[in-house]
């Protein structure tokens, strides 16, 4: 996998280039700042994935993350940062990032997340929350029928015993679970239950 990182802390740059490649699964480019970012997918792109330091110079909001997204072909584009505020990780999607990166992951969950987005998946950190008191089902834009649903995946049950429970045919309960799948970055029904699970939604 070829990653491209852009970040203009030189040690941390430096920290997870080391370790990626260390995994021997990754080629790993580094820049300092998004307008080498730009030419280097220019140069040599497109990447299997970009990481986009938030707040290093260059990035104007989210007009970089904008631009590095156009200049990777459709390729993932994903943002660093040193915390993951709601409000922030849920516009960054909707500018079109594969995912939004707190630099507190352990190493291992790194590369999981990249993993996860190079497969065309998004990734969220678990902790990103609207508030404490509004879980992270809302951000994500689920529907209250999409909420229902997703407390009987939590429960184990088939699309057959959804569709009796909520009064729907099978086809809406598969494409129910597609949608949930997709809005919480999660590979399959198992995993979208495991998620709703660790942040306490059912």
């Amino acid at each position: 996998m070829r990653i491209l990182i852009a970040d203009d802390h030189d040690l941390l740059r430096d920290v997870l280039s080391s370790y990626l490649q260390s995994e021997g699964l990754f080629a790993v480019e580094t820049v300092k700042d998004l307008p080498a970012a730009l030419q280097q997918i220019d140069a040599s792109g497109p990447w299997d994935l970009v990481l986009l330091d938030y707040s290093m110079p260059g990035m104007n909001g989210y007009a970089g993350l904008k631009a590095a997204v156009k200049a990777n072909g459709g390729r993932p584009v994903a943002l660093m940062s040193g915390a993951a505020p709601p409000d922030v990780a849920q516009a960054v999607i909707a500018a079109g990032a594969s995912g939004f990166l707190p630099k507190t992951l352990t190493a291992k969950s790194l590369v999981n997340a990249i993993r996860f987005m190079v497969a065309g998946e998004i990734y969220l950190p678990v902790e990103v929350r609207q508030s404490e008191h509004r879980p992270f089902v809302d951000d994500a834009g689920l529907s209250p029928r999409e909420i229902k649903v997703l407390s009987c995946l939590c429960a184990g049950e088939a699309n057959k015993e959804i569709a009796a429970r909520l009064n729907l045919g099978e086809p809406s309960v598969k494409l129910h679970v597609k949608v949930i799948c997709r809005k919480l970055g999660a590979k399959n029904r198992t995993q979208a239950a495991m998620f709703a699970r660790e942040r306490k939604l059912c």
